[in-house]
């Protein structure tokens, strides 16, 4: 087929025996650059008449630059062959089509507070369905300890874990140095400087060891989650493996779940001894000794305040772990799915983490523990 020349524009004549002489192939290209001055002509005056005898093919945006110079000049077209022609009426019958009316936009607070409702709802009915089906694998799982992949179990704990106690402890050496400082500065004004140890001792181990901890899980490992589950969830690597018969939850989502829990109880103590040297540190700027420092932990904390924050630990761990995946396999399509999965993952599990800490505070007030 041989290659059509490049769209070309000679004006001849002058007043109404003006003529527009077009050549080679009209398309969106040569619209573009022959647009300015075939509508310049057009705008001088009536009795334009548009050659279009040269023309070899015409596309869309061609034939609308051939109408409008014709709308504009009052022109006519002459020259057009039959295939050219056709393509002109087409243009010319869905120019004179009516347009589409824009939609009205009307604000209804009602039916918008209704949607977000059901849309709730369907999120809150998706996790309860979440929940029982990694309830199921767990459990089968527990009767059949074979079809747990220890290689990855081990992976996750690496990566949640392992790789995370740098991070955990620069965060709580610094979480008990602040607290030391601030708490030291009231405690001055009545002399009593002495009872910083035991601020900063209860603190860190029932409230702040283990809420850090889990705000550094689910910013560090929640997300990691869900962007590893999402780009498998986009990519239909999660479909694929549901059509050859293997459980994603099974091999995907059990492993990184009890990694969750095994090491967030672990991040917590660390976090906690952490900031314990930090507030010693301050302690021993401040002129106690650490033998005093040590003194007044061991007669405010006990065992029970070490294990009600290591249990608490415990749950923020599931809790992260679980939002992170159920926000990676519930991905959307697009280049966006993957980001928004895991924002959501970290929100949902900072969320969570708080809930849970509120609700474990009203429990231990009442058990009196």
């Amino acid at each position: 087929m041989a290659k059509q020349a490049a769209a070309g524009l000679e004006m001849r004549g002058d007043g109404a025996g003006r003529a527009a002489l077009l050549s080679g192939r009209v398309d969106t290209e040569a619209a573009a650059r022959l647009w300015e001055p075939l509508m310049a002509e057009a705008r001088k005056g009536e009795g334009l008449v548009l050659d279009l005898s040269g023309v070899e093919a015409v596309d869309t945006t061609g034939a609308t630059l051939v109408l409008s110079a014709e709308s504009a000049a009052g022109a006519r077209i002459e020259g057009a062959s039959p295939p050219v022609v056709a393509v002109l009426d087409r243009v010319r019958a869905a120019l004179a089509a009516p347009r589409p009316k824009p939609a009205a936009y009307s604000f209804s607070p009602i039916s918008g507070i209704g949607r977000r409702v059901v849309n709730a709802g369907h999120t809150a009915l998706d996790a309860v369905g979440f929940v029982g089906e990694l309830l199921v694998v767990l459990l089968a799982t527990i009767i059949r300890p074979h079809r747990l992949r220890l290689r990855e179990l081990l992976r996750h704990l690496d990566e949640a874990g392992t790789r995370a106690f740098g991070l955990a402890v620069l965060l709580g050496s610094l979480l008990g140095v602040i607290l030391a400082f601030q708490s030291a500065i009231p405690l001055r004004r009545f002399g009593a400087e002495i009872f910083v140890p035991n601020l900063v001792g209860i603190s860190l181990l029932r409230e702040l060891g283990p809420l850090m901890a889990g705000v550094v899980l689910a910013g560090r490992t929640g997300s990691a989650y869900a962007a590893e589950l999402g780009t498998m969830t986009v990519n239909e690597e999660v479909a694929a493996l549901r059509i050859m018969g293997i459980d994603p939850m099974a091999l995907l989502v059990l492993p990184r779940v009890l990694a969750g829990m095994l090491v967030m109880p672990v991040l917590s103590l660390l976090l906690t001894l952490a900031g314990l040297i930090g507030m010693a540190l301050i302690m021993g700027m401040l002129g106690f000794p650490l033998t005093t420092v040590t003194q007044q932990l061991t007669s405010t904390i006990t065992l029970g305040d070490l294990l009600g924050g290591l249990f608490k630990a415990l749950f923020f761990g599931l809790a992260i772990a679980a939002i992170g995946c159920r926000a990676g396999l519930g991905a959307g399509r697009g280049p966006r799915a993957v980001g928004d999965a895991a924002t959501a993952a970290v929100v949902g599990g900072i969320v969570a983490i708080v809930l849970l800490d509120g609700a474990f505070a009203v429990i231990y007030e009442k058990l009196g523990l």
